[in-house]
């Protein structure tokens, strides 16, 4: 208890799965925090790719409680499993304008102000889709391969700031994005199957995910920057797939 004591956090997505436990783990430990959504269920209403938005999100959460000191990037959407073909160029802009706008977003806007507290955390939500293909659409797992660099080049362009940018790299977790995949298992009555590609055996929980969160917004990970922390039950230590795409495509 208290890892967070007199902190203040944005966290966006904040309606449900990761991000709802996320905003309770938070609280739990001391953190004031501000969920942020498009979705009702959260403190606010914000569009995680608006400028607009992002940029009234941090001021306003500065002016009320004085200061700011981790934002998690955390809003996301998954596009899908459409193919190349299948997709249009709208179709990855929206994507493209969540999942990795997003993230640039809140380093734009959060990272000057949280240096001014002497320095904090910035959190992006990533995806083991975004270190190789095997684990999503093609717009998603370009985006979050984005996200990825994003946490590097920012932690660089950030320097002797103290604000500190990491990314974490969920599996296969139960989530409203991922709720299609677990209502097909299901009615299939092939649950048990669920996660069957990682060593684990098992889909993640949100909660693991918020625990995760926790450690790179906390003090404990005072020198951790520029990661890519994954936590998806060993998956990406083989990425296996078997998925077959039309090779009139290529």
């Amino acid at each position: 208890m208290g890892r967070l004591s007199g902190k203040v956090a944005i966290v966006t997505g904040a309606a449900s799965g990761i991000g709802k436990a996320t905003v309770e783990l938070f609280r739990s430990e001391g953190a004031t925090v501000v969920g942020a959504d498009v979705s009702e269920g959260a403190d606010t209403h914000a569009d995680a790719g608006s400028e607009a938005d992002v940029k009234r999100l941090v001021e306003e959460t500065a002016a009320k409680h004085g200061r700011l000191d981790i934002f998690f990037a955390n809003a996301g959407i998954s596009g899908g499993w459409a193919t190349i073909n299948d997709q249009t160029a709208a179709d990855w802009a929206e994507i493209l304008r969540i999942n990795l706008i997003g993230p640039f977003l809140a380093v734009k806007y959060a990272g000057p102000v949280i240096a001014k507290n002497g320095g904090g955390s910035i959190i992006c939500t990533a995806s083991v889709a975004g270190l190789r293909s095997g684990a999503g659409g093609a717009a998603y797992s370009a985006s979050k391969a984005g996200v990825i660099n994003l946490v590097q080049t920012s932690a660089q362009q950030l320097y002797g700031s103290g604000v500190r940018v990491n990314a974490i790299c969920p599996g296969l977790i139960e989530t409203g994005m991922t709720k299609g995949i677990y209502d097909m298992a299901k009615a299939a009555g092939q649950e048990p199957r669920i996660g069957e590609l990682n060593p684990l055996n098992r889909g993640g929980e949100p909660s693991e995910i918020a625990n995760a969160a926790l450690f790179l917004a906390s003090d404990e990970s005072s020198y951790v920057n520029g990661a890519a922390l994954v936590v998806d039950g060993g998956l990406s230590s083989s990425h296996p797939t078997t998925r077959r795409f039309d090779l009139r495509m290529l």
